[in-house]
C-alpha cells in the first residue's frame, strides 16, 4: 500500500464517478467476464462509456433494482465479475434481500455501488438520502463494505474489489469531490490509512469527512493540540489493530461519518475499543434522523458533518481523557 496525500482542500475538476468507470474499462479490456449492471442510470453515473465500448459486457436492468440484482447474481453465477450501480437508497434499501439471498448467501462475487450517499443526495432529498446503506451491508456475513473519498481511491478500490472475489456494497461520490490523494495511489482492502500522526486523539473518518478530519487537525494543530487522521475507508473488514494502536498511543478517539452513527463507522470502532481497550470516545454524523432536500454545504452543517463539529468532538474526548 502506497499512497500520496494531496490535503490541500480543493475541488477535482473531474467527476468522481470516472474513477469508477475508468477503472471498469481498464477491467472490461483485460478481461471479458467483467461486467456491469445499471439501473437506468447510466447518464446519472457516466456508465454509457461502458455501454459504448463493451455493449456485451453490460446491461441496463431498468428502474427494477431488485431485479437487478438478481440479474447481477444470475450472471456473477455463470463465472463472471459483476458490478451492480443504483443509487444508494436502492442499492441498499430496495434491493436488500436479492442482495442478501442471491448474491451474498450464494457466495457470489457480485459489487454493489450505492451512489450519492448520506446528504451527497443533496437536492434528490429524504427519499433519496441514505444514512443506514452500509449498516445494511455491514450485517451480511463476509461481506466487504467501503466508504472512498475520491477519484484515486475508487479507481484503485474498484479493481482490487474486482479481484477479490468477495460480495461487496461501495457507497460513491458521483459528482464533485474533494482531492485527497494522488493519482496512482495505492490502497489495501480491510487496512486504514494513517494520513497525519498525533497523540492528544485519533480522529478515525472515511469518505467525505476525511477531508474534514484534516481541515479538523490542522484547527486543533493550531491550538497545541495533536491529532492523528485515519482514513478507514473499509467498515468490513475494520481494521481492528490500527483502532487499537491508535487508542493506546492517544487515549481518546473521534469518529467521522457521512451515515447514522449508531450503526456504522463509530458503532463499528466503539465495538473494537469497548471490548479490548475502553478509552473516551465521541462520534460525528448523523443522529437517528432522516433525510431532506438542500445543497450538500446546509446539509453538512444541518447534520453535524463539518470540521468544527470534529473540533469540538475532538476537544470533548481529550476532556473526557484528562477528567
Amino acid at each position: 500500500m502506497s499512497f500520496t496525500l494531496i490535503g490541500k482542500h480543493e475541488k477535482d475538476s473531474r467527476n468522481n464517478r470516472d474513477g469508477y468507470v475508468t477503472a471498469m474499462l481498464d477491467l472490461m479490456e483485460k478481461d471479458s467476464k467483467v461486467m456491469h449492471v445499471d439501473c437506468d442510470l447510466e447518464n446519472c453515473i457516466n456508465t454509457g462509456k461502458l455501454a459504448k465500448a463493451f455493449p456485451e459486457q453490460t446491461v441496463n436492468a431498468g428502474i427494477a433494482e431488485a431485479n437487478a440484482m438478481g440479474v447481477a447474481a444470475g450472471l456473477a453465477a455463470t463465472g463472471r465479475t459483476v458490478f451492480m450501480h443504483s443509487f444508494g437508497c436502492f442499492a441498499s434499501r430496495r434491493a436488500f434481500d436479492q442482495a442478501f439471498m442471491s448474491a451474498a448467501y450464494a457466495k457470489l462475487p457480485v459489487h454493489v455501488i450505492g451512489s450519492d450517499p448520506g446528504v451527497c443526495a443533496a437536492y434528490n432529498g429524504g427519499t433519496h438520502m441514505p444514512f443506514e446503506d452500509c449498516a445494511l451491508y455491514m450485517s451480511v456475513p463476509e461481506a466487504v463494505v467501503i466508504d472512498p473519498v475520491d477519484f484515486a481511491q475508487i479507481n484503485c478500490l474498484t479493481k482490487k474489489l474486482a479481484a477479490s472475489g468477495k460480495f461487496s456494497y461501495m457507497r460513491m461520490i458521483r459528482k464533485g469531490f474533494t482531492t485527497v490523494y494522488g493519482d496512482g495511489s495505492d490502497f489495501e482492502i480491510g487496512k486504514g490509512v494513517t494520513l497525519k500522526e498525533g497523540k492528544d486523539v485519533a480522529i478515525i473518518a472515511s469518505g467525505i469527512m476525511v477531508d474534514e478530519a484534516l481541515k479538523a487537525q490542522e484547527q486543533l494543530a493550531a491550538e497545541g493540540i495533536s491529532a492523528k487522521v485515519i482514513d478507514m475507508f473499509t467498515w468490513k473488514p475494520l481494521d481492528e489493530q490500527l483502532i487499537l494502536d491508535s487508542a493506546a498511543e492517544c487515549g481518546a478517539i473521534v469518529t467521522a461519518e457521512n451515515h447514522q452513527v449508531k450503526v456504522g463507522l463509530g458503532s463499528a470502532v466503539a465495538n473494537v475499543v469497548i471490548k479490548n481497550n475502553p478509552v473516551p470516545m465521541e462520534m460525528v454524523g448523523v443522529e437517528d434522523r432522516f433525510g431532506q432536500v438542500g445543497a450538500e454545504s446546509f446539509l453538512r452543517e444541518e447534520y453535524g458533518l463539518t470540521a468544527a463539529h470534529i473540533v469540538e468532538a475532538a476537544k470533548k474526548a481529550i476532556a473526557r481523557k484528562n477528567g
